[in-house]
């Protein structure tokens, strides 16, 4: 991973660190091939009363809307946590072609497959978990902990 990568990957744990108090703490940025930050959100379905409003689709909708276009193709996203299947999903749609996140998520269980799907040498898609896991995961366990 390049310094570039991890700077990013820590700037995406500073915002799900900094979500507020009942949101899952999920931080989300998405930046070009140089590394420039085009936009970034945390999780605001309580905020927004939009099941749907998870980092992952806020920042997409932020930097589509920021570029005036529909197609992320030379961008990367980076998130606290492995993307569900809605966000994958709009992660494909949007042609964003690498995905970087920390903590992986024991309600999917699915990283393999996901990771099938998107090395496809067709498809030129690269998936990477892990990243920084042990402080992404950390953040979800006590978010989770403390609502017991």
């Amino acid at each position: 991973m390049k310094d570039i990568e991890k700077e990013i990957m820590n700037f995406a744990l500073k915002l799900a660190q900094s979500s507020p108090k009942n949101e899952i703490p999920v931080g989300c940025v998405i930046a070009d091939s140089k590394g420039k930050i085009i936009s970034y959100a945390n999780n605001s379905t309580l905020k927004k009363n939009d099941p749907t409003a998870h980092a992952e689709i806020i920042a997409i909708r932020k930097a589509c809307k920021k570029l005036k276009t529909s197609k992320l193709l030379d961008f990367s996203i980076f998130v606290t946590l492995e993307p569900c299947k809605m966000c994958e999903a709009a992660i494909l749609q949007s042609g964003i072609k690498k995905v970087f996140f920390g903590a992986y998520s024991d309600y999917f269980r699915i990283f393999k497959e996901k990771k099938k799907n998107y090395d496809s040498e067709n498809r030129g898609y690269q998936y990477y978990g892990g990243i920084k896991e042990k402080e992404c995961s950390n953040l979800i366990r006590n978010f989770f902990k403390s609502k017991r």
